[in-house]
């Protein structure tokens, strides 16, 4: 079994467990501030990943959401990025609308991403330079689009805080329509299968990301974080995807602009970078 095959299985086993156990209760714990939530189940579910990873490839190397992989500094061998549990808030509110997300990478270039949409049994997956694929159905290339005719992606937050709602408002007002998913993952997956045509957001971390990043790039979307740079597996960023006409639509005509002050955001927030 590849490597690539071998992370389409543990994702679908993890799935499994949480389904079987949606009915126990769940301790619920915050992080950062009191909607930043991970619960017994995130953990379990990491701890069962990287267990699994470990017992068939000791030699490789794990970044996970809840604690794993703090000492990564680099890309050197196999590196494996996982979230849990990506979007939490709908898993306890909703027991719905989550995705289990891997990204693999060797010596820092991408390999395979996998994302699995738990609750309705969709696996997103791809290994680098095969294309993507929803179960098994191969995903076509993205067409381009214009933001007038698009459903963007966005979490409603960014629209009212002071400091970005000016950069992000107008995106909204001139797209077809707006869309939260709450899962940056599921994000990634929907802008792959053509059903959003841009996500944007101005922080994730690698584990939200990598697994998205992979799958989306092998259907032609065009990643990077809102200053147009490429994203890195050790490193959070903003972020902007999108099929490629309104990728450059989006950083050229509306975010562009603001280049000084998203050079300040970013400088503020990624300064480890």
């Amino acid at each position: 079994m590849s490597i690539y095959q071998f992370a389409k299985s543990i994702a679908l086993l993890a799935g499994q467990r949480i389904r079987e156990e949606l009915s126990q209760e769940l301790i619920i714990e915050t992080k950062s501030n009191p909607n930043d939530l991970v619960t017994n189940m995130d953990k379990a579910t990491e701890a069962f990943l990287v267990s699994q990873i470990n017992e068939q490839y000791p030699d490789h190397r794990i970044i996970g959401e809840e604690g794993h992989g703090q000492d990564v500094t680099d890309t050197e061998g196999y590196l494996w990025v996982i979230d849990p549990i990506d979007g939490t808030l709908n898993f306890v509110h909703q027991q719905q609308n989550f995705a289990i997300s891997i990204g693999i990478f060797h010596n820092g270039e991408k390999y395979a991403g996998v994302i699995y949409d738990v609750m309705n049994d969709k696996l997103y997956h791809a290994e680098a330079g095969h294309g993507a694929y929803l179960n098994d159905q191969q995903l076509p290339a993205l067409k381009d689009t214009k933001l007038v005719t698009s459903i963007i992606s966005m979490n409603p937050n960014w629209l009212t805080k002071e400091r970005t709602r000016d950069m992000y408002v107008p995106i909204v007002q001139a797209a077809r329509s707006a869309r939260s998913y709450g899962s940056a993952a599921l994000d990634f997956a929907y802008v792959a299968l053509g059903i959003i045509d841009s996500y944007i957001t101005l922080r994730l971390h690698p584990w939200d990301f990598s697994g998205g990043l992979i799958i989306a790039e092998e259907v032609g979307a065009v990643v990077s974080n809102q200053l147009g740079e490429k994203l890195d597996p050790l490193h959070s960023n903003s972020i902007l995807v999108a099929n490629p006409g309104l990728h450059q639509e989006l950083l050229n005509d509306y975010l562009g602009p603001y280049r000084s002050r998203l050079s300040e955001i970013h400088q503020g927030q990624f300064s480890n970078r």
